[in-house]
C-alpha cells in the first residue's frame, strides 16, 4: 500500500507560478499528476519514471510545467509556470506498481486526495 498526500495549492493569477508536492509512503514507483477541472473528466498532466530519468507531459502544459520528484524525501512536485484559467483544477498525485506508466489512469494504483488549484484572470 502507498499513502500520497498532496500539497501546495491555492488561489493564484494567471501568469504566476506555484509548485504543488506530493508526499509518498513508497518510492520505487512511477509517479504522475492528473487534474480534474468542474464538469470536466480527469485528465493526465505528466508523469515521471521512479529513477526520474523519464518524463512526459500532456500537450497543454509541455513548457510550462515540469515534474520532478525526491526519491530520498519521498516526495514528487509538479512546478507550474505561466498560469491561467485554464489550468484550474483539482490537482490528484498518482503512482502506479511498476517503475514506468504512461497517461491512463488505469494505469495507477494509488491516488491522493488532492489539492485544489485555482487561477484567476
Amino acid at each position: 500500500q502507498v499513502q500520497l498526500v498532496e500539497s501546495g495549492g491555492g488561489l493564484v493569477q494567471a501568469g504566476d507560478s506555484l509548485r504543488l508536492s506530493c508526499d509518498a509512503s513508497g518510492r520505487a514507483y512511477a509517479m504522475a499528476w492528473f487534474r480534474q477541472a468542474p464538469g470536466k473528466e480527469r485528465e493526465f498532466v505528466a508523469t515521471i519514471s521512479w529513477s526520474g530519468d523519464s518524463t512526459y507531459y500532456t500537450q497543454s502544459v509541455e513548457g510550462r510545467f515540469t515534474i520532478a520528484r525526491d526519491n530520498a524525501k519521498g516526495t514528487m512536485y509538479l512546478y507550474m509556470n505561466s498560469l491561467s484559467p485554464e489550468d484550474t483544477a483539482v490537482y490528484y498525485c498518482a503512482a502506479g506498481r511498476a517503475g514506468r506508466a504512461g497517461i491512463f489512469s488505469s494505469e495507477y494504483n494509488y491516488w491522493g486526495q488532492g489539492t485544489q488549484v485555482t487561477v484567476s484572470s
